[in-house]
């Protein structure tokens, strides 16, 4: 890996000094390449702080241009850039942020056609789509990939939270769970409200994307407790923070007994 320069050895002084990142973790933050799916509520946060931590190479994927009323909560896009594709103002953003720090576009919409070939160019992929089927054709992707997922959604007042290894075991032995072992299928067609019909509370957008690229960078430099058979659940009515378990189902069709 390169080393950090004089210019990084400054800006990343608060990252070198704590101990569990440090200069080694920096500059594997550095090397690292990490793909975002949706540069929106989500993505806009996350991008900025993997951005500005340093991280070496980020991917956006997305297919989507920029609308007023996307700027309540996707607050990498300006009013300015009303019109254009979001992975272009994004990437414009993250040079304004960080020039140290290299953006890969791929303004198209990440399907079962392309999520492998896509998924496979990259260390670990960061979902931040807003749709079931790219959250599917993302997580069974990066199982074929053997690519570790950070994967969140949210709701009106709502987010969650988890990290997917399925291609590795854990401590006990057995695989670790798929997202299918977490939710095995998608839910009906139009049994859940998008954003445009139910709303999102915009700096929950924000707060759930900050908690993305924190799961992010501990998984580049590897300090703490990854969310891997865990479920963050966020509910910002009452600012409550709460964990679930879950583990790996046999049944399923990526790593189960039958797969």
């Amino acid at each position: 890996m390169t080393a950090l320069s004089p210019d990084e050895i400054e800006r990343y002084a608060r990252h070198i000094v704590l101990r569990e990142v440090g200069g080694p973790g920096q500059v594997r933050l550095k090397g690292a390449r990490v793909l975002v799916v949706g540069a929106g509520g989500l993505g806009a946060p996350l991008i900025q702080y993997l951005a500005a931590a340093g991280l070496g190479t980020i991917g956006i994927v997305d297919d989507d241009t920029v609308s007023l009323s996307n700027l309540q909560r996707q607050v990498i896009h300006g009013t300015p850039d009303i019109g254009r594709p979001k992975v272009e103002s994004a990437a414009q953003a993250v040079a304004r942020l960080n020039p140290h720090v290299r953006v890969e576009t791929h303004a198209a919409r990440l399907d079962p056609g392309n999520a492998e070939a896509l998924i496979a160019a990259y260390d670990l992929v960061a979902d931040g789509s807003d749709n079931f089927s790219t959250r599917y054709a993302v997580s069974d992707a990066c199982y074929r990939a053997r690519r570790p997922l950070v994967t969140a959604a949210l709701g009106q007042f709502d987010g969650s939270l988890t990290t997917i290894r399925a291609h590795e075991t854990g401590a006990d032995g057995r695989p670790n769970p798929t997202y299918r072992c977490l939710f095995p299928s998608p839910p009906p067609a139009g049994s859940v409200p998008t954003c445009a019909e139910a709303g999102v509370l915009g700096a929950l957008a924000g707060l759930m994307g900050s908690l993305m690229a924190l799961e992010v960078i501990r998984a580049v430099t590897g300090f703490g407790e990854p969310l891997v058979g865990r479920l963050l659940m966020v509910d910002a009515r009452s600012l409550r923070f709460e964990t679930l378990s879950y583990a790996w189902d046999p049944g399923n069709p990526l790593n189960g007994t039958e797969a």
